[in-house]
């Protein structure tokens, strides 16, 4: 049974930083690709920072680039999301997405989700 668990959300002020985590369990962890997608009131959900199987290629969006920094740990089987200078509008869910590698003649992918974490950044 596949499972996603992300932990470690919570309430801080401007400036604060938080990190946040996604316990793996149920796939062979260090062959999916993980990233971190949020999604704030009234908005769609958007990728916030991605990272491959082994660790070494990383990717985030403009708006949390040089503030946020996603890592893993394939012994732990758990993706890390270090969030530092944090913005009102980073307050969202967040939650963490594995890919797996692509199979199939047209490349296909299977997707699994976390239930998500809140991140709450306020005065």
């Amino acid at each position: 049974q596949v499972q996603l668990v992300e932990s470690g959300g919570g309430l801080v002020q401007p400036g604060e930083s938080l990190r946040i985590s996604c316990v793996a369990s149920g796939f062979t962890f260090n062959t999916y690709d993980m990233s971190w997608y949020r999604q704030a009131p009234g908005k769609e959900r958007e990728l916030v920072a991605f990272i491959t199987s082994t660790g070494g290629s990383t990717n985030y969006a403009d708006s949390v680039k040089g503030r946020f920094t996603i890592s893993r740990d394939n012994a732990k089987n758990t993706v890390y999301l270090q969030m530092n200078s944090l913005k009102p509008e980073d307050t969202a869910v967040y939650y963490c997405k594995a890919r797996s590698p692509p199979f199939g003649s047209d490349y296909r992918f299977t997707a699994y989700w976390g239930q998500g974490t809140q991140v709450t950044v306020s005065p």
